[in-house]
């Protein structure tokens, strides 16, 4: 069996020392002549010589890794933000580590716990099941640089921060712009900060317009594709004649729901969701939605977390993302 090529085998093909074929290769060599330099990676290449990771940590003091805690790796949105995130670890040459809780408290605690073992040398958390326990107990006592997702106000000290307010007053306006006054809410039992700020947005947007929401008018679903479709009942239970779902996923299990039932989109009822995620203009009819730029915001946690990681001393982060209307085909007037 061939055995793999080490420092020493590269450092012995170039004739010069391991310390000089380590600080060339981990970008410290300016001290040695181009030619030394170019003879190193020129013969790295060659010899097909893959630095040693725990090596390197050991020398450079960080393995140059953050981990990234999602609640589903299967939701459009997710992978639409950790595109974003994938993006800038490597132009930032940070190697990001994914996994999804599946919104189960012990799996993400463990998932936590593994990370540190592995010397991430920062998180992102955008689960929502996450615990301040878990933060004190895991993060904290270890010095974990760490932001979150989802959760304005929470505990991190960086943000990346979406104007829900605004999201939720845009869903309004749009809708009663449209002639629309019997309106249904589609959210989780559950919900998190940002979606209640949404929504009280929404419901504040649409008392200014003269619009009163009903209580009952909220009707509770998972925030998936099921959980919209199984909603279908409930959300006609209502009588409205548009319908405002948290988020994109839920829009569109809702739409096949009220497809089953025989009934028309947007003819016979408006479905406006939210996000934006690229499935919107991929489905019949096209999603009328509020875009929120998840890519950006993977991007943008991901440049807060690891500026925060070089260096832990500077003042808080803040980065505020716009929000805007997405008018395409699943909302329209009333009939």
């Amino acid at each position: 069996m061939t055995r793999k090529v080490t420092i020493r085998d590269l450092a012995e093909a170039a004739g010069v020392s391991v310390t000089t074929v380590s600080q060339i290769l981990n970008g410290k060599g300016e001290r040695f002549s181009l030619d030394t330099r170019r003879r190193v990676h020129q013969l790295q290449e060659e010899m097909g010589y893959v630095p040693d990771f725990n090596a390197r940590n050991l020398i450079m003091k960080s393995a140059q890794t953050i981990g990234v805690l999602v609640p589903n790796l299967g939701n459009p949105f997710f992978s639409m933000f950790i595109r974003g995130v994938q993006q800038t670890s490597r132009e930032r040459h940070f190697i990001p580590l994914i996994f999804g809780a599946n919104h189960d408290e012990k799996l993400e605690s463990y998932y936590l716990q593994e990370l540190i073992k592995r010397a991430v040398d920062g998180l992102i958390i955008a689960s929502a099941s996450i615990t301040g326990e878990a933060i004190d107990n895991i993060l904290k006592k270890n010095g974990i640089p760490y932001l979150m997702i989802d959760q304005n106000g929470g505990p991190s000290v960086d943000r990346v921060r979406i104007n829900d307010q605004q999201g939720g007053q845009l869903a309004a306006q749009h809708l009663v712009a449209l002639g629309h006054q019997r309106i249904a809410v589609v959210m989780p039992e559950h919900p998190t900060q940002n979606l209640l700020i949404r929504l009280d947005g929404f419901r504040k947007q649409l008392a200014e317009l003269g619009v009163q929401l009903a209580t009952t008018a909220v009707v509770t679903a998972a925030m998936t594709k099921l959980g919209g479709y199984q909603a279908t009942s409930a959300v006609l239970a209502q009588k409205p004649t548009a319908v405002f779902a948290i988020n994109d996923e839920t829009a569109l299990g809702l739409i096949r729901g009220l497809h089953e039932q025989g009934l028309k989109v947007p003819e016979d009822i408006s479905v406006l969701g939210y996000d934006d995620i690229d499935l919107d203009e991929y489905v019949v009819p096209k999603l009328s939605t509020i875009h929120q730029p998840v890519v950006t915001m993977g991007q943008q946690a991901t440049t807060l977390l690891i500026n925060r990681i070089q260096d832990q001393r500077q003042p808080e982060q803040l980065v505020n993302l716009p929000v805007e209307l997405r008018d395409r085909e699943s909302t329209g007037p009333v009939k």
